[in-house]
């Protein structure tokens, strides 16, 4: 490895603009109706069942039985999943490439269903630039459980403190602090490479 911190990575919300009221504001009339679906149909909680492992199929066809009336909305969740996203964060994609110019592994660790997440593979190419990726789908855990921490850190053989982790979710970031990482909470690309640099990693200025 290197005596530099390894950057580790979350994906959504760091990489890329991810938010299922994309899909939904397509599927109905108001913003209203739009909001009160996610909040109380297809939720945030509901997706981590996806994160978690859930093949989206089941899952949704478990919440039309619930939820019969709303059918349609809720498979679109599953065949237009892809319109919940929305661009590339390109100033955290010119730091990871500048990162790898440098030599300096990367790595991510991601809430991300593992349906999903491999058939991003062709349409994200900075995922194949990855050392590795800790994907919660494939493992059964999702952050914040700090058990998924310790498989990223256990199967790349990377100490907590030699990590920076990055995550857009603060609960996050507190969660692996208390693994021992470095922890940013990230807001922006711009302040992003600002402490990067502070903890010592060689990106340019901006």
């Amino acid at each position: 490895m290197t005596d530099t911190l390894v950057p580790v990575f979350d994906l959504g919300g760091v990489f890329i603009d991810w938010n299922p009221m994309y899909l939904f504001r397509k599927l109905f009339k108001t913003e209203k109706d739009a909001l009160w679906f996610h909040q109380n149909i297809c939720t945030l909680d509901w997706n981590l069942e996806f994160d978690a492992g859930e093949i989206y199929s089941e899952g949704a066809a478990k919440l039309i039985t619930r939820f019969p009336k709303y059918w349609r909305e809720i498979q679109a969740y599953d065949l237009r999943w892809k319109e919940t996203l929305g661009g590339f964060i390109q100033g955290t994609i010119d730091i990871h490439d500048e990162l790898i110019e440098q030599k300096i592994p990367t790595f991510a660790i991601t809430n991300f269903s593992w349906e999903k997440w491999i058939s991003c593979l062709p349409d994200w190419p900075f995922l194949e630039k990855f050392d590795g990726v800790v994907v919660s789908g494939l493992e059964g855990l999702v952050k914040p459980d700090q058990r998924l921490y310790r498989v990223f850190s256990e199967r790349y053989g990377i100490a907590a403190e030699n990590c920076a982790f990055i995550d857009d979710s603060e609960t996050n970031i507190i969660s692996a602090r208390k693994f021992g990482m470095h922890g940013i909470h990230f807001k922006e690309p711009i302040i992003l490479r600002k402490e990067l640099i502070a903890l010592g990693l060689p990106l340019k200025a901006k």
